[in-house]
């Protein structure tokens, strides 16, 4: 472990977890962002990795920390255990999730922190497109976040953006060796924590800027495996019936109309974007179809997620969206 930083007196606030499948290098640009946080100082930083020969971490950048934690879990496998890995490890009393293609404005962990002074279990911030310039891009983000993106208010909701909100530690521990499972589907953790009594806040002061697909090849995989991966493991984790599995297997065709009414009820993201309307069916369609085998099949299929899509997007973004990688400061 890094020590802490020596100009900060106090143990950290906020924990942010970052996954990386092979070496530091991968979170360069995100750890860039979170250095320019007014709150660094109080903000420790966990990084879950493979093995420790191949990280290569760069500890000159990471001592405006108030601490960093590494985690070495072996090869990486399972975004959720990973995640819980990092949860666990934890000193923080909040811990948010990062991702090496979301790039938080300056404000973002301050504005967390003051939101978790009030009772909410989870606090999510507003999502907005970093890389809005295709058509991909537009549908990826709109399916994935249009409903947490401008012009949305603050305020109580059902469900928060998945790998970027925030939670009090203790609330998420209280699941024990089951949250490496809720952690794969967190839209079905949020709905959980609803029906426990927990309260979920939207905090739209706290804003960060997400890099979507933009290569169709890796978004039509992508569609795909989110659907089979968040139905595969709502089934498994709100212990569903063979019959319940079957009869929303039967019913997944209906999904993706029900969403895209959703989507389209979303009026500032779409106007003046008609030409948006078949990428999105096809996106959505992809996602049902993913849906109908989870649902069918269960998590047997869908236990080891397909990593390469979820880590170094700049794999399957447009060069113009590469070039802008590290060009932006996104304050």
């Amino acid at each position: 472990m890094i020590r802490p930083n020596s100009n900060s007196s106090s143990s950290p606030l906020i924990s942010v977890i970052l996954i990386t499948p092979d070496s530091y290098q991968n979170l360069a640009t995100t750890v860039r962002v979170l250095r320019a946080q007014t709150i660094r100082d109080r903000i420790e930083i966990v990084i879950v990795a493979p093995d420790s020969s191949t990280l290569g971490l760069k500890r000159d950048e990471l001592q405006v920390f108030a601490g960093v934690q590494v985690v070495l879990v072996g090869e990486i496998r399972s975004i959720g255990a990973s995640y819980a890995a990092g949860v666990r490890r934890a000193t923080a009393p909040i811990v948010v999730f990062g991702e090496d293609h979301c790039f938080p404005r300056l404000d973002w962990a301050e504005r967390l922190v003051e939101a978790h002074q009030q009772p909410w279990a989870a606090v999510g911030p507003q999502v907005c497109n970093a890389n809005p310039g295709t058509k991909v891009a537009r549908a990826d983000y709109l399916i994935a976040y249009g409903q947490w993106g401008p012009p949305v208010g603050a305020g109580e909701v059902e469900h928060l953006p998945g790998h970027n909100s925030s939670y009090k530690r203790a609330v998420l521990l209280e699941y024990g060796p089951a949250l490496d499972d809720m952690l794969e589907a967190e839209s079905v953790l949020h709905w959980d924590l609803r029906r426990k009594g927990h309260r979920l806040y939207l905090e739209t002061g706290a804003r960060t800027s997400h890099m979507n697909f933009s290569r169709f090849s890796s978004w039509t995989i992508t569609q795909f495996q989110a659907g089979l991966v968040f139905a595969a493991f709502r089934a498994h984790n709100e212990h569903w019936t063979l019959s319940r599995r079957l009869f929303f297997a039967l019913a997944a065709p209906l999904i993706p109309i029900v969403r895209l009414r959703r989507i389209m009820t979303m009026t500032d993201n779409l106007k003046g974007r008609r030409n948006l309307l078949p990428i999105l069916a096809y996106g959505l369609g992809l996602d049902g179809l993913g849906q109908m085998l989870g649902y069918a099949v269960g998590r047997t299929l869908a236990a080891h997620r397909f990593t390469y899509f979820e880590f170094k997007r700049v794999r399957h973004v447009q060069k113009s969206d590469a070039a802008a990688w590290v060009s932006k400061s996104y304050a």
